[in-house]
């Protein structure tokens, strides 16, 4: 046995006897033994169902079907039923309305700054860190996957390829990305970009240890694909799928392709037995299930409920890890309750690292017991809820569950043992377990919901970010809509709220208020021409022309400082005001108004210290 497979011995034989102590306890071992590299997969609203390994018989899926025959398999595995709040408590161990975000959009999308990541975890812990894809976790310092542990980054902006505060007029195919947060133009299918300079990062770290963060934005909407993928599916009668399903399944056999390059690239490299590899998705399927009036088409391997539910089909996703010198490479089913919260302490004790420096308590509990074949985790206890408000509401779409039980919103009570779409409500028959599972959420609400009240806010002024872009997407409002993607800027979608900023150092601020964003150079009352399919063939809809709003006036307010507004003429391309302002937090609001002094949030603000 060379030194190297000594080393390795050692270091498992040591994770056999440490089971289930916490992360903290391996820090003896942390400059011992070689640390494995981490690569998760973490795809954008792909389904349970939406695999061939997990019983979908239309959807072609081949690679990702091996690897589940060399994997453990969390198969009661559990996150938010949206985008944003499972990443945040995927990327601290903590539940999602502890952190700040309950939200996808209107300013609870931004991860707390107190907030410790798995990537400041392995960077800490001398790995090479590298996102790419997807992040939806704010989008400005200090929210920013380079400033939360990222050494080197590849992300689209928001919460996905073509939302507001993503580069301008972005489809998908050959778009513009934020590269260490600058705007640069890549070539290709947004899915194929964000494998491909994730391998680039592979390649150029694989002889130390690296985290590299794979979150491809597919096959989230718009389901714009390329046009080879939708042909797979194109002639299915439109019983079995609907067009936009097909489009969907299309978007994940191109993952899937994708993933399979990747598996091949590590084994090129001689690294694939000393990587671990994890493949898992955010929430329910937005698409690969549909019941409407009683027409079902797709597969939701018998779930009730999709992305946003708090219904089973909503929050349980596949999850699958392998690694060879862990001894993670058979096939193999792991059934007790588990979710994302409990993934980056499990990392850091394979990995024999310990938690970053000043993080906040977690939530989740290392899963290692369970991978050594002990379930330590038996009669526990776990909460998930979609929110998406201002201001969350107690049992709002919450799911309590406990191994098979599931409690939906405090009153109806599921064995999913027994009864998997959870059809036959037994809160009446069990009614010593709803009180159980009730006690469980009204001491978890008391904990989540301690800092509801503190807002989050954009720092401006900043040496790390001046000028600061702030856009519709993340303003807080409860009156009209969110103004959170592109096609909703085009069609001039009526938005009414504020950001909440934190003016760091007294003095002169420019505050330059655009319709469009800079990079378009378009002028506030401009059109801009529709992307039509003919066009772009991979589009699943046109993108509509962006229409003259008739703006002709602007106003700005920095809450109990000042109120201020100026004329818009036709031709402007932005609307300037030179401010003095004092240091300290405030609400921010800005407005183009018509003629009938209709008011309409400033889609994007630019806001520098001068």
């Amino acid at each position: 046995m060379n030194f190297m497979k000594t080393k390795l011995y050692l270091f498992l034989s040591y994770i056999l006897i440490i089971g289930c102590n916490s992360p903290k306890q391996t820090e003896t071992i942390t400059e011992v033994f070689p640390k494995p590299n981490v690569i998760l997969v973490i795809t954008d609203d792909q389904g349970y169902g939406d695999i061939g390994a997990l019983g979908n018989t239309i959807i072609k899926t081949p690679n990702i079907d091996e690897f589940h025959k060399e994997s453990y398999h969390l198969t009661n595995f559990h996150v938010g039923p949206t985008c944003a709040p499972t990443r945040s408590g995927l990327m601290t161990g903590r539940y999602a309305n502890n952190t700040g975000v309950w939200h996808t959009v209107g300013g609870w999308s931004l991860l707390r700054e107190n907030e410790k990541t798995m990537a400041n975890m392995f960077a800490e812990a001398g790995y090479k860190t590298g996102g790419y894809g997807k992040w939806h976790l704010g989008d400005n310092y200090p929210f920013r996957p380079e400033n939360r542990g990222f050494q080197e980054t590849v992300m689209h902006g928001g919460g996905g390829v073509q939302q507001t505060p993503d580069f301008w007029n972005n489809t998908y195919f050959n778009d513009t990305y934020f590269h260490n947060g600058k705007p640069e133009k890549y070539e290709g299918y947004c899915t194929d970009v964000f494998f491909n300079e994730a391998i680039k990062f592979i390649q150029t770290n694989k002889d130390e240890p690296f985290f590299c963060y794979l979150a491809p934005n597919a096959p989230h909407g718009p389901y714009n694909v390329p046009t080879e993928y939708y042909e797979i599916y194109k002639d299915l009668d439109d019983t079995i799928l609907a067009d936009t399903q097909k489009r969907f399944y299309g978007m994940i056999t191109n993952i899937d392709d994708n993933f399979g390059k990747l598996r091949a690239k590590l084994k090129e490299l001689k690294i694939a037995d000393n990587t671990i590899l994890i493949f898992m998705s955010d929430n329910g399927t937005s698409a690969g299930y549909y019941n409407k009036k009683g027409k079902i088409t797709g597969f939701n391997a018998g779930m009730r409920g999709t992305k946003g539910s708090e219904y089973e089909g909503g929050h349980r996703v596949p999850f699958f890890m392998y690694w060879k010198d862990g001894k993670i490479s058979t096939a193999k089913d792991i059934n007790a309750l588990t979710a994302q919260i409990d993934i980056m302490p499990t990392l850091a004790e394979l990995c024999g690292i310990i938690l970053p420096k000043k993080h906040q308590p977690l939530d989740g509990q290392s899963l290692v017991p369970l991978l050594r074949g002990k379930d330590t985790l038996k009669n526990r206890m776990l909460v998930t809820d979609s929110q998406r408000v201002q201001h969350p509401k107690k049992w709002k779409n919450s799911a309590v569950m406990q191994e098979n039980w599931r409690l939906i919103n405090g009153k109806e009570l599921y064995n999913i043992s027994t009864d998997q779409g959870q059809q036959n409500n037994i809160a009446a028959e069990h009614p010593e377990k709803v009180n159980e599972m009730k006690a469980f959420y009204e001491n978890w609400w008391m904990q989540v919901s301690k800092d509801f009240d503190k807002e989050v806010y954009f720092k401006l002024g900043s040496e790390y970010e001046n000028p600061i872009t702030l856009t519709a997407h993340d303003i807080h409002t409860e009156l009209g809509a969110y103004p959170w993607n592109q096609i909703y800027i085009r069609e001039g979608v009526i938005g009414n709220g504020y950001w909440s900023v934190d003016i760091l150092k007294s003095g002169n601020y420019e505050v330059s208020l655009r319709r469009y964003p800079i990079e378009s150079n378009l002028a506030i009352n401009a059109t801009t021409p529709a992307i039509t399919k003919e066009e772009l063939p991979g589009l699943e809809n046109d993108i509509p022309e962006g229409k003259n709003l008739n703006f002709v006036k602007a106003s700005i307010e920095f809450e109990n400082q000042l109120k201020l507004e100026k004329d818009v003429n036709e031709t402007d391309i932005s609307t300037t005001f030179t401010v003095s302002l004092k240091a300290g937090k405030t609400k921010f609001t800005a407005n183009f108004l018509d003629k009938a002094d209709q008011n309409n949030t400033v889609y994007y603000a630019y806001i520098k210290k001068i």
